[in-house]
């Protein structure tokens, strides 16, 4: 039965990508551009990952990684965080993410550490 994975980035044209990638890697994907309530998303969705951008309009992808984190009911669900700025990767570790990817991200290497969270 497939994996299924949250995705979250406001960019169209990298989340057509990441929802290609991904569904040809036999994910099941729910894709959305930007959260308000991420704990209701992640409950509507049940996602067995998720995988958010930094900077979003409105909560960024530090906050979001806190929140799951932070809720008894969503802790133990992967959070890889993808973001162009690299060398803010260490500061950001205090968001409590499980992986971090830089952007531009080799697909195959994205995909290897998603399936290292979820074999």
């Amino acid at each position: 039965m497939p994996k299924n994975i949250l995705v979250i980035e406001d960019d169209a044209e990298i989340l057509t990508v990441l929802e290609t990638v991904l569904t040809f890697n036999n994910f099941k994907v729910k894709a959305l551009r930007r959260t308000d309530d991420i704990i209701a998303s992640v409950k509507s969705h049940n996602p067995d990952l998720v995988l958010t951008d930094y900077m979003l309009p409105g909560m960024n992808g530090g906050r979001i990684c806190q929140l799951i984190k932070g809720n008894e009911a969503t802790r133990h669900i992967p959070v890889i965080l993808i973001s162009a700025y690299h060398e803010q990767a260490i500061a950001l570790v205090n968001f409590g993410y499980d992986a971090f990817v830089p952007k531009p991200f080799d697909v195959n290497k994205l995909v290897k550490t998603i399936n290292r969270f979820l074999n």
